[in-house]
């Protein structure tokens, strides 16, 4: 049955992904008055994270916030489509890496050094990823959580490495850092996604106790790689600037917490700067902090 279902959806896909831009946002329209308007889809729970997030704001500006959010969700899914056959050249048109990060990566590059890259679910990272590969010099990989329809699965798989961008299985991520060591590499890690209670870092992230994924940070410190952190600002509709900075060079010899503290704090930042390109449907919240762990940060 799944193999029916993907090979029915494969031709609207595909077609879909040659869609003129103008034509395709105005199809993202419709899919928003059909999303938000006529389903809802999760529309309880984005409101929820919405007011737990910023309780400064009236409810006006929350609900607001919603339907930007949601404008956005669908232009992004679309985007993501639009990946199957876009053009390199396009692909820099609409997505550009700032100077500033190209010389971070350029830099890093010149001595010899692998990287690791940490981000969120912000602005398109799927374009990101793709202009990383066109443009820089090391090779990348992201990890990722592979879909349970492998179908669907190798779809993915076909979008996210069709410009040379590698994969590693979240499962495999310290097994194929080592494999791959010789090799100059920068590994990305969306490390915003929400890890069972008991074995999380928790913080304090968008006014809420909030679990980090530890591997991230224990790899960084087997590793030892300098941590860089990339932001993608949305410049207008369909267009992106990818940002870098460095979180730290010396990633062994930081203390508990300190990086998963650094990247939660420096993506609140972003959030609150641009709220409506976060992924506000994920149940980011959907485990209590166990009585008995405290944060560091």
């Amino acid at each position: 049955m799944k193999g029916l279902i993907y090979y029915i959806s494969l031709p609207f896909i595909y077609l879909l992904s040659i869609l003129p831009f103008p034509v395709l946002y105005r199809l993202s329209d419709l899919f928003y008055f059909i999303l938000y308007s006529v389903f809802g889809y999760r529309k309880k729970v984005a409101l929820q994270n919405l007011r737990n997030s910023f309780p400064e704001k009236p409810e006006t500006e929350i609900r607001k916030l919603c339907r930007q959010y949601y404008r956005y969700l669908c232009d992004l899914f679309l985007e993501t489509f639009k990946t199957l056959t876009i053009r390199p050249s396009t692909m820099l048109k609409r997505c550009t890496l700032s100077p500033a990060a190209k010389d971070i990566f350029d830099g890093y590059h010149r001595e010899g050094k692998s990287i690791m890259l940490v981000m969120g679910h912000y602005g398109n990272w799927e374009w990101a990823g793709n202009t990383f590969s066109l443009t820089c010099k090391q090779q990348l990989f992201v990890v990722y959580h592979p879909f349970g329809n492998t179908y669907f699965n190798g779809l993915m798989v076909r979008m996210r490495t069709r410009f040379g961008t590698g994969l590693i299985a979240m499962k495999d991520t310290y097994k194929e850092m080592v494999k791959n060591k010789s090799m100059i590499t920068t590994t990305a890690f969306i490390a915003d996604q929400t890890p069972q209670p008991d074995n999380a870092f928790w913080t304090s992230f968008l006014n809420q106790d909030t679990p980090v994924f530890r591997g991230t940070e224990k790899i960084a410190k087997k590793m030892d790689y300098p941590i860089v952190y990339i932001t993608i600002k949305r410049l207008k509709r369909g267009y992106y600037n990818i940002l870098a900075e460095v979180l730290t060079e010396d990633a062994k010899n930081t203390a508990e917490g300190e990086i998963s503290g650094l990247h939660t704090t420096r993506l609140e930042k972003d959030i609150r700067e641009q709220p409506e390109i976060w992924l506000w449907t994920h149940r980011r919240w959907k485990h209590k902090r166990p009585a008995e762990i405290k944060s560091i940060v």
